[in-house]
């Protein structure tokens, strides 16, 4: 019985040396497919009941190793729409069902892989090279907030994204304490000040609130230019996404005083509405805010920073109006002074609005928080969708299936939703965690034992030759 024994002995032996070269040569096959898990083999040695001086080194079983948890180099691809994970995690994906195009159907069924070479197809469906469909949440483009909370198949399509109409404008400048205009002469006191500053004012009092809009007349033009300096240009946009060309303007109307009352260095802001008007035609129209600075320069008027843009309409587009109000905000960060300039003019640091035209999807991106970011034409740049992830307590428990993707399983446990402390590396792509050198250390271990066995084979027959040549 020893004999046949060790025949099967080392037949289980080959079997399973065999097996272990068929993953090795699995492995090598796939080491540079994108996301691939090589698969290791085990050894696990069968021992028959037996008495315990009787016991013997028993036969042997093979059995596969996951390394779906090793992770594979991440290598750069220049394609925005490929994803790596670093660290833990699956992309969750599904399967096309039946049809084409637009009227694709999917099994719904949630399915992981790590291969994220995704690329969108001719439908906007985003999809690697196994075939596999992304799954993730829309974003609603306005609020920021994620749609639904159950993954579908992720599709974007090229909408035009709307226009938005300008609401505020960030203002940032230094307003010269003394404004180098035409008419101004520092040995002529006031003459830098805008004269009669009641003509272009709705109250007589400067330093009240006026009543209502002032305005400058196409006939009152000229003088006003030269007792007023520039202030910037702002482009606007009204809700179709028409852009209008904004010109400001500023007129100081009063220099600091002791009181009582203490009166201040006060300015008025002006916006052009027709530059090119004569007669009676509105060229430009008072902001009617007194915009006011202590002695440091820092502004103390209007304390909330904001200074309401007049109703008006510039070549034939309402720029603002009570309907559609533009604020001009000069804090918040956006910052008013009034300081000493040798060049008498005002330094706009910065003009910034919010509005924009209607524009198309340029491109889309991966951050490495998960979500599809487009990019407009017309500049802006907006979340489209989530990317669903997963993560798994026993992640090597999870079953193959063709195509780098995984199956959830009893033993893995359920998905946990999100990456964690993982992230994703958009423009990349994670290769095969396979090493060729090692696959090949193993293949000579395994091509060197299974040799050993056919030599236990040929011993066994050489021992059972002389059993049967005894009754010869």
């Amino acid at each position: 019985m020893g004999v046949f024994s060790a025949l099967t002995t080392a037949v289980s032996g080959l079997q399973a040396q065999s097996y272990a070269l068929e993953n090795i040569s699995g492995n090598i096959a796939n080491s540079r497919t994108a996301g691939f898990k090589r698969v290791d083999t085990t050894f696990s040695d069968l021992i028959p009941d037996s008495a315990l001086n009787r016991q013997i080194a028993g036969s042997v079983a093979a059995y596969s190793q996951a390394t779906t948890t090793i992770q594979g180099d991440l290598s750069a691809t220049k394609i925005d729409t490929n994803a790596a994970i670093n660290g833990d995690g699956f992309f969750v994906v599904d399967q096309r069902q039946s049809g084409l195009g637009a009227n694709t159907t999917f099994s719904n069924s949630n399915l992981y892989t790590r291969r994220g070479d995704f690329d969108f197809d001719a439908n906007g469906y985003l999809v690697n090279g196994a075939g596999y469909f992304l799954k993730g949440q829309k974003i609603d483009t306005v609020t920021g907030q994620v749609i639904g909370s159950d993954p579908q198949v992720l599709r974007i399509t090229q909408e035009q994204y709307p226009a938005k109409a300008t609401t505020s404008i960030e203002y940032s400048a230094n307003i010269p304490a003394y404004p180098a205009t035409t008419r101004s002469d520092k040995t002529v006191p006031g003459s830098e000040l805008l004269q009669p500053a009641a003509s272009y004012t709705a109250g007589a009092d400067p330093h009240a609130t006026p009543a209502g809009n002032g305005v400058v007349i196409g006939t009152d033009l000229t003088n006003f230019l030269a007792q007023s300096i520039p202030g910037g240009q702002a482009t606007v946009y009204d809700s179709l996404g028409k852009a209008t060309s904004v010109d400001l303007r500023w007129a100081k109307v009063s220099n600091a005083a002791a009181g009582p009352p203490v009166v201040t260095d006060t300015w008025n802001l002006f916006v052009a509405e027709n530059t090119s008007a004569t007669g009676a035609t509105v060229a430009y129209r008072n902001a009617n805010v007194n915009v006011t600075f202590d002695s440091t320069g820092k502004m103390t008027l209007p304390a909330n920073g904001n200074i309401l843009l007049p109703t008006m309409t510039i070549a034939g587009t309402t720029i603002s109006s009570a309907a559609n109000p533009i604020n001009l905000t000069t804090n918040g960060g956006i910052s008013l002074t009034q300081n000493g300039d040798v060049s008498g003019q005002i330094d706009a640091r910065s003009i910034r609005q919010d509005g924009y035209t209607a524009g198309t999807l340029d491109r889309v991106s991966i951050s490495a928080a998960g979500q599809v970011v487009g990019t407009f034409s017309n500049g802006q740049v907006k979340a489209l969708a989530q990317i669903a992830t997963a993560r798994f307590n026993a992640g090597n428990a999870l079953k193959r299936l063709d195509g780098g993707a995984f199956e959830e399983t009893i033993e893995s446990g359920p998905p946990i939703v999100g990456l964690g402390t993982s992230q994703l590396i958009g423009g990349n792509v994670e290769q095969s965690n396979t090493d060729i050198a090692d696959e090949f250390s193993k293949m000579i271990v395994t091509q060197q034992a299974y040799s050993a066995n056919t030599k236990v084979i040929t011993t066994a027959q050489d021992m059972l030759r002389d059993v049967f040549a005894i009754i010869r």
